[in-house]
């Protein structure tokens, strides 16, 4: 069974309700065997630029990561990101 990854392009508008998604999230992403690979840092944008902030996190199927991001407690979560960001998230199996 291959991995997946959710793969999240970021930009941060309000970093205090950003963070409350952060809290919640990570706890539910944990439940769901999701490991954090890359979380924010230092990154450096070639090609196109627009996001500051990266994550990805790494499920053991692409079936967990698919069903971590449409749980019940997961799409609750998000409405702390609504209006405290502007994301691109993708979920993608692995090789």
């Amino acid at each position: 069974m291959s991995k997946a990854y959710w793969v999240v392009r970021a930009n941060v508008r309000n970093s205090e309700e950003y963070s409350k998604y952060v809290q919640i999230a990570t706890d539910i992403i944990a439940k769901y065997n999701g490991n954090f690979l890359i979380r924010g840092g230092d990154q450096i944008e070639f090609e196109e630029s627009g996001f500051e902030r990266t994550v990805v996190v790494e499920f053991n199927s692409f079936e967990d990561a698919l069903e971590c991001y449409k749980s019940y407690e997961y799409q609750s979560a998000l409405k702390f990101v609504k209006n405290s960001s502007k994301r691109y998230v993708s979920i993608v199996k692995g090789i």
